[in-house]
Protein backbone atom coordinates (compact mmCIF):
# COMPACT_ATOMS: atom_id res chain seq x y z
CA UNK A 1 0.00 0.00 0.00
CA UNK A 2 1.45 3.17 -1.16
CA UNK A 3 -1.06 5.28 0.29
CA UNK A 4 -2.60 7.37 3.36
CA UNK A 5 -5.30 5.60 5.08
CA UNK A 6 -7.50 8.59 5.99
CA UNK A 7 -11.53 9.18 7.10
CA UNK A 8 -14.17 9.86 5.37
CA UNK A 9 -17.12 11.51 7.26
CA UNK A 10 -20.60 11.42 6.11
CA UNK A 11 -22.75 14.70 6.01
CA UNK A 12 -25.99 15.25 5.03
CA UNK A 13 -25.73 17.60 2.28
CA UNK A 14 -22.97 19.92 4.44
CA UNK A 15 -19.75 18.21 3.08
CA UNK A 16 -18.54 21.54 1.48
CA UNK A 17 -19.52 23.61 4.28
CA UNK A 18 -17.93 21.31 7.13
CA UNK A 19 -14.74 21.13 5.08
CA UNK A 20 -14.68 25.03 5.06
CA UNK A 21 -15.64 25.34 8.45
CA UNK A 22 -12.25 22.79 9.59
CA UNK A 23 -9.94 24.69 6.32
CA UNK A 24 -11.12 28.09 8.74
CA UNK A 25 -9.89 26.79 11.79
CA UNK A 26 -6.86 24.70 11.43
CA UNK A 27 -3.61 26.56 10.27
CA UNK A 28 -2.26 24.94 7.39
CA UNK A 29 -5.02 23.22 6.03
CA UNK A 30 -6.68 23.46 2.20
CA UNK A 31 -9.98 22.41 0.50
CA UNK A 32 -7.99 19.57 -2.32
CA UNK A 33 -10.99 19.03 -4.49
CA UNK A 34 -14.56 18.66 -4.70
CA UNK A 35 -17.09 17.78 -6.89
CA UNK A 36 -21.09 17.58 -5.89
CA UNK A 37 -20.68 14.22 -3.52
CA UNK A 38 -17.24 14.32 -2.36
CA UNK A 39 -14.72 17.08 -0.87
CA UNK A 40 -11.41 16.03 -0.45
CA UNK A 41 -9.70 18.23 2.27
CA UNK A 42 -6.37 18.78 4.13
CA UNK A 43 -6.27 19.83 8.12
CA UNK A 44 -2.53 20.18 9.29
CA UNK A 45 -1.20 17.80 6.87
CA UNK A 46 -3.90 14.69 7.34
CA UNK A 47 -6.09 14.39 4.49
CA UNK A 48 -10.33 14.18 4.92
CA UNK A 49 -13.07 13.14 3.17
CA UNK A 50 -16.66 14.72 3.33
CA UNK A 51 -19.23 12.87 2.07
CA UNK A 52 -22.62 14.01 1.10
CA UNK A 53 -24.22 11.23 2.04
CA UNK A 54 -27.83 12.01 3.00
CA UNK A 55 -29.57 11.95 6.17
CA UNK A 56 -29.37 7.84 6.98
CA UNK A 57 -25.98 8.00 9.14
CA UNK A 58 -25.09 10.42 12.14
CA UNK A 59 -21.98 10.88 14.26
CA UNK A 60 -21.21 9.93 17.66
CA UNK A 61 -18.88 10.13 20.34
CA UNK A 62 -18.13 6.52 19.37
CA UNK A 63 -15.19 8.20 16.81
CA UNK A 64 -13.62 11.28 17.59
CA UNK A 65 -11.10 13.37 16.86
CA UNK A 66 -8.32 13.87 19.44
CA UNK A 67 -6.03 17.31 19.30
CA UNK A 68 -3.39 17.46 21.29
CA UNK A 69 -2.62 21.09 22.52
CA UNK A 70 0.98 22.44 23.79
CA UNK A 71 -0.49 25.56 25.60
CA UNK A 72 -3.79 26.76 26.97
CA UNK A 73 -4.17 28.97 24.75
CA UNK A 74 -4.28 26.70 22.41
CA UNK A 75 -6.88 24.71 24.24
CA UNK A 76 -9.28 27.88 24.50
CA UNK A 77 -8.92 28.45 21.03
CA UNK A 78 -10.00 24.89 19.40
CA UNK A 79 -12.55 24.55 22.32
CA UNK A 80 -14.38 27.70 21.51
CA UNK A 81 -14.03 27.44 17.85
CA UNK A 82 -14.73 23.62 17.81
CA UNK A 83 -17.86 24.36 19.89
CA UNK A 84 -19.48 26.79 18.28
CA UNK A 85 -22.77 26.36 17.70
CA UNK A 86 -22.25 22.77 18.69
CA UNK A 87 -22.35 20.76 22.30
CA UNK A 88 -19.65 20.85 24.92
CA UNK A 89 -18.98 18.13 27.18
CA UNK A 90 -16.43 16.68 29.95
CA UNK A 91 -13.26 15.88 29.96
CA UNK A 92 -12.27 17.91 27.12
CA UNK A 93 -14.87 16.18 24.69
CA UNK A 94 -17.01 18.37 22.34
CA UNK A 95 -19.42 17.74 19.25
CA UNK A 96 -19.23 20.51 16.72
CA UNK A 97 -22.14 22.54 14.72
CA UNK A 98 -21.68 19.11 12.50
CA UNK A 99 -22.08 16.78 14.94
CA UNK A 100 -18.50 15.90 14.72
CA UNK A 101 -16.89 14.81 18.11
CA UNK A 102 -13.43 16.36 18.57
CA UNK A 103 -11.29 15.92 22.16
CA UNK A 104 -9.00 19.16 22.94
CA UNK A 105 -6.51 18.02 25.39
CA UNK A 106 -3.21 19.14 26.81
CA UNK A 107 -0.47 16.86 24.91
CA UNK A 108 1.05 16.85 28.96
CA UNK A 109 -2.04 14.97 29.83
CA UNK A 110 0.01 11.16 29.25
CA UNK A 111 2.96 12.21 31.19
CA UNK A 112 0.96 13.49 34.15
CA UNK A 113 -0.60 10.22 34.02
CA UNK A 114 2.39 8.54 33.84
CA UNK A 115 2.83 8.03 37.57
CA UNK A 116 0.73 5.62 39.37
CA UNK A 117 0.53 7.46 42.72
CA UNK A 118 -0.42 10.82 41.24
CA UNK A 119 -2.18 9.08 37.98
CA UNK A 120 -5.70 8.90 39.94
CA UNK A 121 -5.80 12.73 41.09
CA UNK A 122 -4.92 14.19 37.94
CA UNK A 123 -8.11 11.91 36.82
CA UNK A 124 -10.15 13.00 39.53
CA UNK A 125 -9.82 16.66 38.68
CA UNK A 126 -9.96 15.98 35.08
CA UNK A 127 -13.47 13.95 35.51
CA UNK A 128 -15.02 17.32 36.92
CA UNK A 129 -13.24 19.64 34.14
CA UNK A 130 -15.44 20.66 30.70
CA UNK A 131 -12.32 22.36 28.91
CA UNK A 132 -9.06 21.24 30.13
CA UNK A 133 -7.19 23.81 32.83
CA UNK A 134 -3.37 22.65 32.34
CA UNK A 135 -2.46 24.86 35.19
CA UNK A 136 -5.14 22.81 37.59
CA UNK A 137 -3.67 19.56 36.19
CA UNK A 138 0.27 20.26 36.86
CA UNK A 139 -0.86 21.69 40.07
CA UNK A 140 -2.50 18.27 41.69
CA UNK A 141 0.14 16.55 39.78
CA UNK A 142 2.55 18.63 41.82
CA UNK A 143 0.92 18.14 45.22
Amino acid sequence: MTKQIYPCLWFDGQAKAAASYYCSIFKESKILSENPIVVQFELKGNKFMALNGGPKYKFSPATSFVIECDTQNDIDYYWEELGKGGRYDQCGWLDDKFGVSWQIVPSILHELMADPVKAPGVIDAFMKMSKFDIETLKKIYAS
